[in-house]
């Protein structure tokens, strides 16, 4: 199995933490360069120092709020100038939770350009790179609700599943060059974002986080919550060449938990 990825260049959004911090780990351990993007700079240098490095591999990072897409478009912009990016990871943290009913109309806007706009700039930047180097893997982290819509995520369950669309629309068009684009479709896993959505169950229900935390793991057929190295290993996987022939799909790392097919 070819897993090798050195000479590839990779931008990893979300880098600084969690999910994104794992995929920048994994990539590395592949022989990949890894561009970090988040907003803190503070933790994206200390996530950078902790990948892995052997040879002539090159890590370093980019601060960047996605709420300045300006700023985001002019960065990138700078940065394809100076290598091709072969690898995109599209993956920014989820909306707030809350029901549909009492969501107001800028929480959509807010995370529609979050997610789907801020992944069509950077998709749009890299996508000339990777058709000159004849390899592109452009993979999404979203959520399980791409195939069944979470209770009390509202805005997210809207917003995810336009990314999934978008991705797929765009898995058709850019096939052709040897550009692969997929979502990954994280369930329960152990980050900040998990501990948050826990808090919110806890604060709904007036239940003990022992008790939250159990109903969770009892919908798990693996009864557990997954590791970010887990799901890090699916995307490092699918950004492989080996995963050349895979394309346009959403592929859940969720324990079973989604009973959709």
């Amino acid at each position: 199995m070819n897993l090798d990825l050195k000479g590839k260049n990779a931008l990893v959004g979300g880098g600084s933490r969690g999910i994104g911090a794992a995929v920048a780990k994994e990539l590395s351990k592949l022989g990949a360069n890894v561009t970090l993007l988040a907003r803190n700079a503070q933790k994206l240098s200390e996530v950078m120092h902790t990948l892995h490095s052997e040879g002539e591999q090159d890590h370093d990072f980019l601060s960047v709020d996605f709420s300045d897409i300006k700023d985001l478009r002019k960065k990138i912009h700078t940065l394809v100038l100076t290598k091709p990016i072969h690898i995109l990871i599209n993956n920014t943290g989820g909306p707030a939770g809350g029901t549909l009913q009492n969501a107001a109309p800028l929480e959509f806007l807010e995370a529609f350009n979050n997610h789907l706009v801020c992944n069509q700039v950077l998709s749009q930047l890299v996508i000339k790179g990777m058709k000159t180097e004849g390899f592109g893997r452009i993979i999404n982290i979203i959520s399980t609700s791409v195939k069944q819509p979470i209770n009390g995520l509202g805005v997210s369950n809207t917003i995810r599943g336009a990314v999934a669309n978008w991705s797929k629309t765009l898995a058709n068009e850019v096939g052709e060059y040897n550009i692969t684009v997929n979502n990954v479709l994280p369930g329960f896993t152990n980050t900040e974002r998990l501990t948050e959505i826990i808090q919110n169950k806890i604060n709904k229900t007036g239940l003990s986080e022992d008790d939250v935390i159990a109903q969770m793991k009892s919908t798990v057929p693996l009864q557990r919550f997954a590791e970010p190295w887990e799901v890090a290993s699916a995307v490092a996987f699918l950004a492989s060449p080996s995963a050349g022939y895979i394309n346009g799909i959403n592929i859940p790392v969720d324990g079973g938990r989604t009973k959709s097919l």
